[in-house]
């Protein structure tokens, strides 16, 4: 059985998510659209896995290892594929996203760009749910972020989808139980996304940094260890974990 399965784990969130649970000596599968986003990962997180065959003493290395599949989880074929491939998996995760073109008033936006975004964020993950119905154990999370809490009026197709996760993951907590459906909703972690944005990065988490009761904007390994804390807690299910340094109070 497969410890873990990461979907959108070649990158950010999903990949300080995988060097964690490498670090906790699980077996990790990651699964993206991008081969060379992959092949990436991969190379960042072997020296940190014991590969099949490896001789490298525990003391020096994690007992996870690590392997790679491509899938994109709009297609559901590829949805239906990645879990034949995959076997038993005890813990899924699921930090995929395509927000290209998706920031901008509705007015500006395409119906096509807010269409990719509900294919992955919204449908992405409605399918990983209906195939994770007698093949996952233990749990499914899902990953959302405080747009859906704080929108600002350009991210409003966004805000929609990761909203609708909530909703999602109570209708799956109950149909899959007693497998555990949760989601962790981040705030702003600087994370690749933002250098996609075409927005001055540093000068907005400073400007956020000053108004956030934590005084700083998230790292990739905050999430990461929020993932870890519900995929530990069996009595946790049906919930949102926001994981935003305070940003909802501001």
């Amino acid at each position: 059985m497969t410890d873990a399965l990461i979907i959108g784990g070649g990158s950010g969130m999903g990949l300080a998510l995988a060097r964690t649970l490498l670090a906790e000596h699980l077996d990790v599968t990651i699964a993206g659209r991008s081969a060379d986003r992959l092949a990436a990962a991969r190379a960042a997180l072997e020296p940190a896995a014991a590969a099949p065959g490896s001789a490298v003493a525990p003391e020096s290395a994690a007992a996870g290892r690590i392997r790679t599949l491509r899938a994109d989880i709009g297609r559901e074929e590829d949805v239906a594929e990645l879990f034949d491939a995959v076997g038993p998996v005890e813990h899924v995760v699921v930090t995929a996203a395509d927000v290209t073109g998706a920031y901008g008033r509705s007015a500006d936006i395409t119906a096509s760009a807010a269409r990719s975004v509900l294919d992955v964020k919204l449908l992405g993950a409605w399918l990983v749910g209906k195939y994770a119905a007698g093949r996952v154990t233990g749990s499914l999370t899902y990953t959302s972020g405080i747009n859906a809490y704080r929108p600002n009026g350009s991210n409003t197709i966004v805000a929609a989808a990761n909203g609708a996760l909530a909703s999602l993951a109570s209708g799956l907590a109950l149909e899959l139980a007693p497998v555990r459906v949760n989601v962790v909703s981040p705030g702003w972690v600087d994370t690749p996304v933002w250098d996609r944005l075409g927005m001055d990065k540093r000068a907005a988490f400073a400007d956020l940094a000053e108004r956030l009761p934590a005084r700083r904007v998230g790292t990739p390994e905050d999430i990461a260890r929020a993932f870890l804390s519900v995929l530990r807690n069996g009595f946790v299910t049906g919930t949102v974990l926001h994981v935003d340094g305070g940003h909802r109070l501001v």
